[in-house]
């Protein structure tokens, strides 16, 4: 059964680049309206373009998710620009280096915190009564291994992403009624921008990683995006409240 699309919109938060880039190309390729939201106001325009030429139908918006106001301004956009809102795809966060606990600072706990789990938290509390006002969609949330196990030197990002977890389960209950599903990714150690770049810094880093994936290689962009496009798709349409594992069984809970 094919995954369709065809008249609906979809939000996709962290759009600009990896994962999210690979969600919002597949999201219009199967027939959705995309709004490409990112911090990086440049690169979701350019990602707009690509869909655009290809005859898709997408918008470019900037956003920091950990402002609130501007969370609501862009569920808004989808709304006016596209028409609606049935799918979303919180995926923008960061991902921090790794220190020993105590030589985590406030100021680093309060931005990982800030745009992983209260912007999760932001964007649900806007677009989940937009979902309801429709009749319904389907949300899935970015959160990662370290949500149900330690990343060690990463107190903050742990708990930023356990936090997200919760905040599916609340959410999926809350608004089943309301024909609102919501899920969660959990994906491993994937090749993106951001991680290759970071292992471009760190020589030797990647061989130890390696060492940790039973597959023997990374998770592409392609390979998580594909599970949270089909978590809005109706042939999950009984998935809800769910956290899936993306990680090529790296952690096997």
């Amino acid at each position: 059964m094919e995954q369709d699309f065809s008249g609906k919109v979809a939000l996709v938060t962290g759009g600009a680049s990896g994962i999210g880039r690979a969600a919002c190309l597949q999201f219009a390729a199967r027939g959705a309206a995309v709004l490409v939201a990112d911090l990086d106001g440049a690169g979701a325009a350019a990602l707009t373009g690509e869909i655009v030429a290809a005859g898709g139908r997408a918008e470019a918006w900037e956003v920091d998710v950990a402002d609130d106001t501007a969370v609501a301004a862009m569920v808004q956009a989808a709304l006016e620009r596209l028409g609606g809102l049935d799918c979303a795809f919180n995926n923008a966060g960061v991902a921090p280096g790794f220190s020993a606990f105590p030589d985590v600072t406030p100021d680093d706990w309060s931005r990982v915190i800030a745009v992983n789990l209260t912007g999760v938290f932001q964007c649900l509390r806007h677009e989940l009564p937009a979902m309801a006002a429709r009749g319904g969609g389907a949300i899935v949330n970015t959160s990662s291994g370290a949500g149900v196990v330690p990343a060690p030197g990463q107190p903050h990002y742990t708990a930023s992403k356990h936090g997200v977890l919760g905040l599916t389960k609340v959410a999926a209950q809350e608004y089943a009624p309301q024909g609102v599903r919501v899920n969660a990714i959990l994906p491993g150690t994937t090749d993106t921008p951001m991680l290759r770049g970071y292992l471009d810094e760190n020589p030797g880093v990647e061989k130890i990683i390696l060492r940790t994936m039973p597959m023997g290689r990374l998770a592409t962009a392609e390979e998580v995006a594909a599970a949270a496009v089909w978590l809005c798709s109706e042939q999950a349409s009984f998935v809800s409240g769910e956290s899936m594992l993306v990680d090529g069984a790296q952690v096997c809970r």
